[in-house]
């Protein structure tokens, strides 16, 4: 019996050891703990995502991509009328290249506060460009604490060549299980401690070398990922095993999730690298464009990107448009640079909306439906992936209607697509702003050979040229929003105006006479649901103006 318990005791003690070092690390004040969420230091009674996050996954700045979350505030004690709706995703969830406005948390606040005016509608923002499930999944347990009602994803794209995918410069760690030890351990202040040690003997990074080039060129390091090689199933792999975890993690606390199928511009945008059109393929295309029968085999594997996507473009010419859409997709997943989702991972996405709990959000039909013959291009696609304005409207569109669908926050006023699309939540200066950045990303890699000198057109009017200062970084966005409400003021365009007092009162819920003055112009509006919810918030931040008890119980009797 002796035996045994000295042996217990000899396995015990190096964790003994190990353990007693990790809080001696911890009383010392050795490394950081980096959670999502952060209390707003403007006010007290706020929180929100904290933007530099990225931070969690790279301790030391110089390694780290430059990569920012654009945060919403919420407040720290949930209302017990409140509807909390946490969005999850990568660069097209965050709005790039439009910003916060353009995103699923911009998008769907105001017109989800206008459906349900008897509750605190707080849509609070978790996206950021370039991540992939590895974070959904890192960061669901910071979600689940705030306990929101829902989560919204939409996510996919980035799972090749997102930071920590399989085929991206910013990981070494290409196999799910230790991926996801990895990231179990980095809280603790002994893994710290052994990255610290490691780091101190690699060489001294810097950002300098590829500051002026895009996300995009600096992330891509397997720029060949053949479908259906290992590295391909291997990003499938880490998305299915990522998402089972991530969905099962809210199942485990009752939150519902809207998980939505992943849209890329199959019509416009070429494969970005192809293996070489064979002899074959080209008598192939050329009997098809002539109109003779062929016979074409439907397996991905068998014919290069560049040729699917050559019959993709011939069958479209002859208005072959189902079979055109065939072909595009099949162009998209034969194409080697995996900067857009396969028809896999929708696959997996759709599985998942099997389980209890969870909603598919059929985004990528929803814009195929608004699209030209069903199939999504420049219509509604930046580029790629990014929708333009109508088509993040459209996105968002298609999880408004999701939740509408279930019934779950009631009683439900349902607001109208035209008058939600009036009210979408970027400025002019901010679409100028988005096609200035987009011009910036298609002049690098991966779609030119070599990084082109940047030229823009000379701004059109005042608005534009508030675009441009904002996206050459001088003027803040705050400052872009009051001077394009002066404009407005001069303009004497009243529906402007008021958009303008919504963001601004938005943006700083903390802000008591900005807030005020929103509440101002609603009431002129007969707004009265809005015009509360804005007065409401301002005496919340400290206003403690004579008779706003008196306002509010006004705006409360006309409400009921």
């Amino acid at each position: 019996m002796r035996i045994w318990l000295f042996r217990l005791i000899a396995i015990a003690l190096p964790f003994v050891f190990l353990i007693l070092f990790e809080g001696l690390l911890r009383l010392v004040g050795f490394g950081q703990t980096v959670p999502l969420f952060i209390d707003n230091p403007a006010h007290p009674d706020y929180r929100l995502a904290r933007p530099d996050i990225i931070s969690r996954y790279f301790p030391d700045p110089n390694r780290a991509p430059n990569v920012t979350l654009e945060p919403t505030f919420f407040l720290k004690d949930k209302p017990e009328n409140s509807v909390r709706i946490v969005v999850q995703g990568g660069s097209t969830a965050a709005g790039f290249p439009y910003g916060l406005g353009a995103s699923l948390a911009g998008m769907l606040e105001h017109r989800l506060r206008a459906s349900l005016p008897s509750h605190h509608v707080e849509v609070i923002n978790t996206s950021l460009s370039a991540v992939n499930s590895y974070t959904l999944l890192d960061l669901a347990d910071d979600i689940v604490e705030i306990a929101p009602d829902a989560v919204l994803i939409y996510a996919g794209h980035n799972e090749y060549l997102g930071i920590l995918g399989v085929g991206s410069n910013y990981t070494d760690i290409t196999n799910p299980a230790i991926m996801r030890l990895y990231l179990s351990l980095k809280e603790w202040r002994l893994f710290q401690l052994m990255q610290s040690l490691y780091a101190a003997f690699l060489p001294a990074a810097t950002n300098e070398a590829g500051a002026s080039r895009t996300l995009m060129a600096q992330i891509a390091k397997h720029k060949d990922i053949p479908y259906g090689s290992a590295m391909y199933n291997a990003g499938i792999e880490q998305f299915t095993g990522n998402m089972q975890r991530l969905i099962e993690t809210y199942r485990a606390h009752g939150i519902p999730v809207y998980i939505a199928t992943m849209a890329s511009n199959l019509a416009n945008q070429a494969p970005f690298s192809s293996s070489p059109m064979t002899d074959n393929e080209r008598m192939l295309l050329q009997d098809y464009a002539q109109g003779k029968s062929v016979n074409i085999d439907s397996d991905t594997r068998t014919y290069s990107a560049d040729f699917w996507y050559a019959i993709g473009r011939s069958a479209q010419a002859r208005g072959q448009h189902e079979q055109a859409r065939a072909y595009f997709t099949h162009a998209k997943d034969a194409d080697l640079l995996r900067f857009r989702a396969p028809q896999a991972i929708n696959d997996v996405i759709q599985g998942l909306a099997d389980r209890p709990g969870v909603t598919l959000v059929d985004s990528e039909a929803h814009l195929r439906s608004r699209s030209a013959n069903g199939i999504i291009g420049n219509a509604l696609m930046l580029e790629h992936l990014h929708p333009n304005l109508q088509g993040y409207f459209l996105l968002a569109d298609s999880f408004y209607r999701a939740i509408e669908s279930q019934g779950q926050f009631t009683p439900w006023k349902n607001i109208s697509i035209e008058q939600a699309w009036r009210n979408r939540p970027v400025l002019p200066a901010e679409e100028y702003m988005g096609f200035a950045m987009v011009k910036r990303l298609m002049a690098d890699y991966p779609f030119v050979d070599e990084p082109q000198m940047l030229a823009l057109p000379r701004p059109a009017d005042e608005h534009q040229r508030l675009g441009l200062a904002l996206f050459e970084k001088n003027i803040s966005w705050l400052e872009m929003v009051k001077r394009s409400q002066q404009l407005y003021r001069q303009q004497n365009n009243r529906e402007m105006v008021i958009k303008t007092s919504r963001l601004l009162a938005d943006a700083l819920p903390h802000d008591p006479e900005i807030n005020a003055k929103a509440a101002a112009l609603m009431t002129e509006q007969q707004n009265w649901a809005e015009a509360y919810y804005y007065l409401r918030r301002s005496q919340r931040a400290g206003n403690v103006t004579p008779g706003i008890e008196k306002q509010l119980r006004m705006l409360q009797a006309k409400l009921n």
